[in-house]
């Protein structure tokens, strides 16, 4: 038979306890911890030239002026149509419930290099505090689509 005794003073087991406390919660925070990937900052869009050069930075000619300009408040809740429209927008990196209840500026390009079709095409580009928010590009008609503003094949 074996025994084994050891001295061990109260500050020592003290010291000892909360010591093993401190490794183990490092280890818990070190563990739960996952590289993120690392977020891509928007541009700011205070003018169109810098609108149009974003649009022409993910590849899209369009025309200088926008045809159209329009503010409208994005309701505090996404309902539909915007649900819908907002999966479009998680697709591309964008989310527009980050923007509930925000003034929304949405301005519409005519795109003049869509493949196989020179007419009818348009870009729209919302913004909100002078970020991009969302956007897509689209066609209406018999033919009409509706696509994610930013390729995922860049």
């Amino acid at each position: 038979m074996l025994i084994w005794t050891a001295k061990f003073s109260r500050k020592k087991a003290v010291s000892t306890v909360i010591f093993m406390g401190v490794v183990m919660a490092a280890l818990i925070v070190l563990m739960g911890r996952t590289p993120e990937e690392p977020e891509i900052p928007l541009p700011k869009l205070t003018n169109n030239e810098e609108r149009v050069a974003y649009l022409q930075s993910l590849g899209w000619e369009v025309e200088p002026e926008p045809i159209e300009t329009l503010q409208f408040l994005l309701p505090a809740e996404l309902e539909e149509p915007y649900r819908s429209y907002n999966e479009l927008q998680l697709s591309q990196g964008f989310d527009l419930t980050h923007c509930c209840g925000k003034q929304i500026s949405r301005c519409t390009y005519t795109v003049k290099n869509y493949p196989d079709q020179t007419d009818g095409v348009q870009a729209n580009l919302y913004i909100c505090e002078d970020i991009p928010v969302a956007g897509d590009v689209c066609s209406s008609g018999a033919n009409g689509f509706q696509i994610p503003l930013i390729s995922k094949e860049e």
